[in-house]
């Protein structure tokens, strides 16, 4: 029997041939140019905070290269799993931007049995800025640099304590790696953010923690509390005078708070590309990398490429930290 005189099969077969063009995204139908409405960027952490401060320096300035404005959302809570879930439910139309950072892209995997996104879940803009990460103590304390306090928190396994933002931030995971790395015992004592942690650094309530630029380098200058080390690789700008962790003797702890920028997983990567050109393009503006600087921030913009490989990198690293000392959250 031919086509010709079997019309259901005529149609059921002109149906198929349309799934082509009825499965493709709306975007590629559409002779509408991208971007032709504002453009939503997914901070998941509360207004205020270093990520906060970056998005609101470099929303304006992107949305005046694109053409349109972007609106920074901040989506806080869960250690950053909301917004970021947030994010990866969004459709992938490159109206949506995200912030993806240690925990949102490497941490969260291995602290969590369950997470309701996967870092697969989204593609890489590219890397924009990391904070240096500072060891810092009471003044009170009795510490005067990062020697005298391992050889004393080492003689004494479990008499000091110190504070984080919360359990899974990098801060946390900062300490847990200097601790492997230099064989001490300090009790973790996590807290709802750094304002509240570094307060209690400040009145003596725990001795030590480490905190990023952002929320510890005006406190560090007013003399509240007293920076020991920075875990970078070299001294940091914002504080010269202060020497590196492996000045200290302790190899192998280099880690910072880094963000990224990230879009749902299935955005063109025609528009991937025009982001990370644009976004590239303002953190080399002058005024804008000044004023992140002054935050302490350090500016790095890099290709999604360099990103997806610096993660990759990371995740080894850290994952194999979480199972060796059990940090599991549930």
């Amino acid at each position: 029997m031919t086509d010709k005189t079997n019309p259901a099969r005529r149609r059921l077969l002109s149906a198929a041939l349309a799934l082509p063009v009825l499965a493709a995204p709306a975007w590629a139908a559409s002779d509408e140019p991208w971007p032709s409405k504002p453009i939503r960027w997914v901070v998941p952490y509360p207004a205020g905070g270093g990520n906060d401060f970056l998005a609101r320096h470099v929303a304006p300035k992107l949305g005046e290269r694109l053409g349109t404005k972007v609106v920074v959302d901040n989506r806080p809570g869960a250690a950053g799993i909301i917004g970021t879930e947030i994010a990866a439910r969004s459709p992938a139309d490159g109206y949506t931007l995200v912030f993806g950072d240690n925990g949102a892209m490497v941490f969260n995997t291995a602290l969590y049995s369950r997470l309701p996104y996967s870092p697969s879940d989204f593609e890489p803009v590219g890397f924009m800025a990391n904070f240096p990460l500072i060891l810092v103590v009471s003044p009170d304390s009795g510490f005067t640099s990062a020697r005298q306090l391992i050889d004393e928190t080492r003689s004494n396994p479990g008499r000091f304590s110190y504070g984080s933002p919360g359990a899974g931030s990098p801060h946390h995971l900062a300490m847990e790696l200097l601790k492997d790395r230099a064989g001490l015992y300090i009790v973790h004592v996590p807290y709802r953010g750094t304002a509240m942690a570094i307060q209690d650094v400040m009145a003596g309530v725990i001795p030590m923690m480490i905190v990023d630029t952002a929320g510890g380098l005006g406190q560090i200058r007013a003399g509240k509390v007293r920076a020991l080390a920075v875990l970078s690789r070299e001294r940091i700008p914002a504080l010269p005078d202060v020497p590196t962790i492996a000045e200290a003797g302790v190899a192998d702890v280099e880690v910072s708070a880094w963000l990224g920028m990230y879009v749902p997983r299935g955005t063109p990567s025609g528009i991937v590309e025009r982001l990370n050109r644009e976004v590239t393009a303002v953190l080399g503006e002058p005024e804008v990398r000044s004023a992140l600087e002054e935050f302490g921030l350090q500016v790095s913009p890099s290709s999604p490429r360099a990103l997806a490989s610096f993660v990759e990198r990371e995740t080894v690293r850290w994952h194999k930290l979480i199972r060796d000392r059990g940090l599991r959250i549930d």
